[in-house]
């Protein structure tokens, strides 16, 4: 999908935490190679990448001696050695997944038989996806010991993950707080390299709107998206989330008003600059919105082509 602004280029020591080092782009990391970001939290790239995963899954280890890892990514045998490598010598301690899409949860389950711990976080949910991502479609075998409701705490030696409801890429996905650092796990809600697909049934846009309405009126200092950069300056970024997704349903609007009413016709004009393996799930997006301004009673549809309303 389109990039959001960028809120001011590569994260630096002077634009985060002051006592958090530079942090290197996810772009220069070798995949399944445990990366240091902060006195709390490592990071573990998953080898996956895809046009929707850009490098791969970013799986995130949090505190030290006993830790709790966030989004174990795909069932990659080379991956969760890599992530038992990055925690030899400490007790996992908590399984935390952000939602079940196959990039995420998947390496729960091998996770918890190599290490006991409990998997928690988002609640299971498993649906026929008709959606373009192949490589996104719902973990069926996940399977939580214990789900998060919003604002409920998981802690260690030093550390404190705080659950976040922000539904809307999917139904059921959680952020994680880091107190100790006001950070903030997000998962696919807001990444780092790009818009968020919201693919309905599941995809509610107005769902991914409140949340990131929530996200604004937070604090945070440091968003660490589970694909792409460290988001610093967070709420800058998501009001440029917020901006660009008004402006698609400007378009939206704009085209419907010119008689285009067909979805592959309003990709076609709305996302000619990119890759065009990604037009399907833009059509996802388009969809949302669509299904959104239908609520609204801004639009209707006739079968598959939609209008403004009368």
């Amino acid at each position: 999908m389109a990039r959001a602004p960028r809120s001011g280029g590569r994260a630096t020591k002077r634009d985060l935490l002051p006592e958090r080092p530079h942090i290197s782009s996810v772009t220069e990391q070798a995949p399944d190679h445990v990366q240091p970001l902060s006195p709390l939290v490592r990071r573990v790239l998953a080898a996956n990448p895809s046009p929707f995963t850009f490098t791969g899954t970013q799986t995130y280890v949090v505190g030290k001696g006993e830790v709790a890892v966030i989004d174990p990514g795909p069932d990659l045998s080379a991956h969760i050695d890599a992530i038992l490598a990055a925690t030899a010598g400490e007790r996992v301690t908590a399984i935390l997944c952000t939602h079940t899409h196959r990039d995420h949860s998947p390496g729960a389950a091998p996770l918890k038989a190599a290490t006991g711990a409990e998997v928690i976080g988002c609640a299971p949910l498993s649906l026929d996806d008709d959606g373009p991502r192949a490589d996104a479609a719902f973990d069926t075998g996940y399977a939580p010991d214990r789900v998060l409701a919003d604002g409920e705490r998981v802690s260690g030696p030093g550390w404190t993950l705080e659950a976040v409801a922000t539904p809307g890429h999917t139904s059921n996905h959680l952020c994680f707080a880091l107190a100790e650092e006001r950070a903030l796990f997000s998962g696919d809600h807001v990444m780092g390299w790009s818009t968020t697909v919201v693919s309905p049934p599941d995809g509610d846009m107005a769902a991914y709107m409140a949340s990131l309405d929530r996200l604004m009126a937070r604090a945070d200092h440091l968003y660490y998206p589970a694909h792409g950069e460290p988001i610093a300056e967070p709420q800058r970024w998501v009001r440029g989330l917020i901006g660009h997704r008004r402006q698609r349903e400007g378009q939206i609007l704009r085209l419907l008003g010119e008689d285009v009413g067909l979805i592959p016709e309003m990709v076609a004009r709305m996302y000619s600059g990119i890759d065009p393996r990604l037009h399907p799930a833009a059509g996802r997006s388009v969809l949302a919105h669509l299904i959104d301004l239908e609520a609204r009673a801004r639009v209707a549809r006739d079968n598959d082509r939609w209008r403004l309303a009368a």
